[in-house]
């Protein structure tokens, strides 16, 4: 664990970038969009740039990458039951491991309790704002999140996976056992996609080596914001976002936004960062959490409710070693035996602190550039 003055020297060097006026984007040269949420985002990015990129010579690039992220047409994800999650996943890998994104269905989580675990974040949303300050204090990354950094963000709290909280008036206990369920559910889904790609997930030999974060956001405190989760990053194996109700949203991949309709009541597995690394790069990753789109008027909830399952700061993120190369014997099982074939490999990504690397995405929230490039292995 990094010490305090770590963290004392990343907010001397680490501040967000200094706001500078957006650059000119003429209407003549941008291609026309009816998705004002996706413009209102793009612009938000744009808006975030030091000044340096944000000058005659660099808008054309600026414009170039603006038209690149345009949203296309609604992609349905591949629905993996929870039933027969190993088997299921591997036979599914290689479009999962393309789109960086799929629907769990058929699994345990009752919209009852997912209703009861809303209304209990929605209570949290209804306090007042010092309330929130005393309840749920900043320890980074955990605590109550409202920064108005003129961005739009909607306010938001990191939970640890009990929802600790300093209220004594707050029960929530629906939002406790939400989060204890959903947490199985992510450590089932770390153990399948790790063995489909053919690596022993660090869980199950030591508990500690991951835990979930239950991230919460709230919509209507967005400044007028109709797209959930767009400006914070968190690092992540794999993120959890329940569908409450048929809503769109929006995925932030390599390729741009990326448009997604889920099944009401499903769950939405993202691929996050760690994952890819975990993988030496067989699994794509998605940046961030899905971005809910909220229309005026719809009767959607506001709420993003999202359960992160990540790793303690101290960690140490590196691919990790193929099963062969540690004895594994069992052939068997539903692992992609494929993998096999190859005793060792060129790793893709060098090893790198988790927490440097957590503080700094966090903060800086510009992902128009995958901030895992700074890691590559130049091969």
């Amino acid at each position: 664990m990094a010490s305090s003055s770590t963290h004392d020297h990343y907010h001397q060097q680490q501040q967000p970038f200094p706001t500078a006026a957006p650059p000119p984007t003429p209407s003549t040269t941008l291609p026309s969009t009816s998705d004002s949420a996706a413009t209102d985002l793009l612009s938000r990015l744009l808006h975030r740039l030091p000044p340096s990129l944000s000058n005659s010579a660099t808008t054309p690039l600026l414009l170039r990458r603006r038209s690149s992220l345009a949203i296309t047409t609604t992609t349905t994800p591949p629905a993996i039951s929870f039933t027969d999650l190993k088997s299921s996943i591997l036979s599914n890998l290689p479009i999962v491991s393309e789109l960086g994104f799929f629907q769990l269905t058929n699994h345990p989580i009752q919209p009852e309790l997912t209703n009861s675990a809303e209304s209990d974040s929605v209570e949290i949303f209804n306090l007042l704002a010092h309330q929130k300050q005393q309840y749920f204090p900043r320890h980074w990354p955990l605590g109550f999140d409202d920064d108005d950094d003129d961005d739009g963000d909607a306010d938001s709290v990191f939970l640890d996976s009990v929802c600790s909280t300093e209220s004594t008036d707050l029960t929530l206990t629906s939002l406790r056992e939400f989060t204890k369920e959903m947490e199985k559910v992510g450590l089932a889904v770390v153990e399948a996609l790790t063995c489909a790609v053919g690596v022993r997930s660090p869980g199950l030999d030591d508990p500690g080596a991951v835990h979930s974060l239950m991230w919460i956001s709230d919509v209507n405190s967005g400044l007028g914001e109709k797209m959930v989760g767009s400006g914070r990053f968190y690092p992540y194996v794999v993120g959890l976002h329940y569908h409450m109700s048929k809503q769109s949203c929006n995925l932030l991949t390599d390729t741009g936004l990326v448009p997604v309709s889920c099944e009401m009541g499903s769950i939405l597995v993202t691929i996050g960062d760690i994952a890819q690394v975990w993988s030496n790069g067989k699994l794509k990753n998605v940046r961030g959490k899905p971005s809910l789109s909220i229309e005026e008027g719809s009767g959607n909830s506001s709420l993003s409710m999202s359960l992160l399952v990540t790793l303690p700061l101290e960690s140490t993120v590196s691919p990790l070693s193929l099963k062969v190369e540690i004895g594994c014997a069992d052939l068997t099982d539903n692992c992609n035996k494929d993998v096999y074939e190859k005793s060792k490999e060129e790793r893709l990504f060098n090893s790198f602190s988790f927490e440097d690397y957590a503080w700094r995405v966090y903060h800086e929230r510009v992902p128009l550039k995958d901030p895992l490039d700074r890691y590559r292995n130049k091969l």
